[in-house]
C-alpha cells in the first residue's frame, strides 16, 4: 500500500479522514469545470461520501500534496461483481489551478504503481463522454474504450479499460 511516494516536491500518500472537507471541495471544483450543472443537489453531503470513501476497506484513496495542500484526489477499489484481478478508478480529480503542473501524471503514477503492487491487471473507469480533457488525458496514458462494455447511444458515460502492465506512467501532464 503506498502511504507516501514522493514525486518531485510533491507527495502521493493515502488520504485521511480528516481530509474529507477538503476532497469534497476539490471534487467540487474539479466537477464544476466540465458539468455545467455542477454537483446534484440530492442532499448528499459530500465530506460524508468522501470519508466513507477513505474508510472503506475496500476502497483506497490517494491523494497528491503539493506545497502542504491537496492537489489532486484518486479513489478505486476491486469491481465488485468482476474479477479479483480488475481495479475500478471511481473518482480521479485535480485541482483546476494544478492543471498542466504534472499532478495529474504523478496522481495516475501512483495509482497504476498501487495497482502493480496488489497484483490487478486491468483498471476501468466511467468518464463522462462531454469530459474532452480527462478523455484525453486517459487516452495518452494507454486507456482504451472498453470493448466488453460498449457505449449505448444514449449513455453520458464511457467505459475505459487500462492494461496495468510493469512499465512507468511517463506521459506528461
Amino acid at each position: 500500500m503506498i502511504n507516501d511516494s514522493v514525486r518531485g516536491c510533491r507527495v502521493i500518500r493515502t488520504a485521511v479522514s480528516a481530509e474529507a472537507e477538503t476532497l469534497a471541495a476539490l471534487h467540487a471544483r474539479a466537477r464544476a469545470t466540465y458539468d455545467p450543472e455542477g454537483a446534484p443537489d440530492d442532499g448528499t453531503d459530500g465530506a460524508a461520501a468522501w470519508r466513507g470513501a477513505v474508510e472503506r476497506p475496500d476502497r483506497h484513496v490517494l491523494c497528491a500534496v503539493a506545497r502542504g495542500r491537496v492537489v489532486g484526489v484518486a479513489s478505486f477499489r476491486t469491481v465488485p461483481d468482476g474479477t479479483a484481478d480488475t481495479v475500478e478508478l471511481l473518482q480521479f480529480h485535480v485541482d483546476p489551478g494544478h492543471w498542466g503542473s504534472g499532478i495529474g501524471t504523478a496522481l495516475h503514477t501512483a495509482c497504476a504503481e498501487q495497482w502493480r503492487a496488489d497484483g490487478r491487471r486491468t483498471a476501468v473507469l466511467r468518464v463522462r463522454a462531454d469530459n474532452h480533457r480527462a478523455r484525453r488525458f486517459y487516452a495518452r496514458r494507454g486507456w482504451i474504450p472498453d470493448p466488453e462494455h460498449p457505449t449505448a447511444e444514449d449513455d453520458r458515460h464511457l467505459r475505459l479499460r487500462y492494461a496495468v502492465t510493469g512499465e512507468r506512467d511517463t506521459a506528461g501532464e
